[in-house]
């Protein structure tokens, strides 16, 4: 198992997320030893999604937007649900934060529908990725190479379909944070 003791992860994320998907991979960070901050537009708490309806639960923004830049963090994840990252998409601040962690050649991962973010943020041209299906014409659009695959990882970009796939995303997540910065990942 890797340690990530000293790394400090971002999940960039806002209401409307898919709660596993943000659960899921903050709970194998942390048990790897990394400190993860949930990163959201706007202080307080934010709302997941949980099958087809609101979740419940509430989960504690640790930082928003405005508090950190990309230098704050080792590597950004991005959890999908269909309303979180059409909102993150439409917001100029977090489509930089998300392309300076390309630029600083520093592990992402991003899971079903958060792949628009990466479109938005025009750091998909030439990369091997996969997303949920139903953006697959999305992805290609913005120059990807879209492939039917529970995980795939391209120099440090970390992509996969949906919950389900929870369980490998999370082990080539924790695998690409201890691995650090790729040379290759780049905008």
């Amino acid at each position: 198992m890797e340690n990530l003791e000293k790394k400090t992860v971002a999940i960039l994320a806002t209401n409307g997320f898919e709660e596993s998907e943000l659960k899921e991979p903050k709970k194998a960070l942390e048990e790897a030893g990394a400190d993860v901050h949930i990163v959201s537009l706007e202080a307080g708490e934010i709302k997941g999604w949980k099958d087809g309806n609101w979740s419940k639960d509430s989960y504690k923004v640790d930082k928003t937007l405005n508090e950190v830049s990309q230098s704050n963090y080792n590597a950004l994840v991005l959890p999908g649900g269909v309303i979180n990252p059409d909102t993150l998409r439409r917001n100029d601040k977090a489509v930089r934060f998300v392309k300076s962690f390309f630029e600083n050649k520093k592990p992402v991962a991003a899971i079903c529908h958060a792949p628009w973010l990466l479109a938005e943020a025009n750091v998909l041209k030439g990369r091997k990725v996969t997303s949920f299906n139903s953006i697959k014409t999305d992805i290609e659009n913005a120059g990807a190479h879209w492939v039917d695959q529970e995980v795939v990882v391209d120099e440090g970009l970390v992509t996969s379909r949906s919950p389900k796939d929870l369980p490998v995303f999370n082990a080539k997540l924790v695998e690409e944070v201890y691995e650090g910065k790729h040379e290759m990942q780049t905008a």
